[in-house]
């Protein structure tokens, strides 16, 4: 019985050590998909009402979407390119948070599809 007993607490402790970085690594993973960003933010108006000068709840939504942007990994291309290109996205967003000036053009700038789609889809 002991023995058993032994041999139950074991296998918990093995299942919950395996476990562990498995969680860890969901927690690690971006909250937006590159698709979901892509779709509400380029396709949809987000991006649009941001650099159009919409609201400051649009301006955060908009940074926290482009900085899971920039932690995905791209389907192609050198990550290297990815971070520049994502880079200016996400700065030229926290400019706009923050209230910079030229930061709505930056971000227009910034939002050049095809650049990265070239490099990257």
């Amino acid at each position: 019985m002991r023995i058993r007993m032994l041999g139950a607490a074991a296998l918990v402790a093995a299942a919950t050590m395996i476990s562990l970085p498995t969680l860890s690594a969901e927690e690690d993973k971006p909250k937006f998909t590159t698709k979901q960003i892509m779709k509400e933010a380029f396709k949809g108006p987000l991006l649009k009402k941001v650099a159009a000068g919409g609201s400051k709840e649009d301006a955060k939504k908009l940074h926290e979407m482009l900085v899971a942007l920039a932690a995905n990994e791209p389907k192609k291309g050198s990550e290297e390119s990815w971070k520049k290109l994502t880079g200016a996205l996400v700065a030229a967003a926290e400019g706009v948070v923050e209230g910079k000036d030229g930061s709505a053009a930056a971000l227009k700038k910034a939002a050049n599809c095809k650049a990265c789609h070239n490099s990257h889809k």
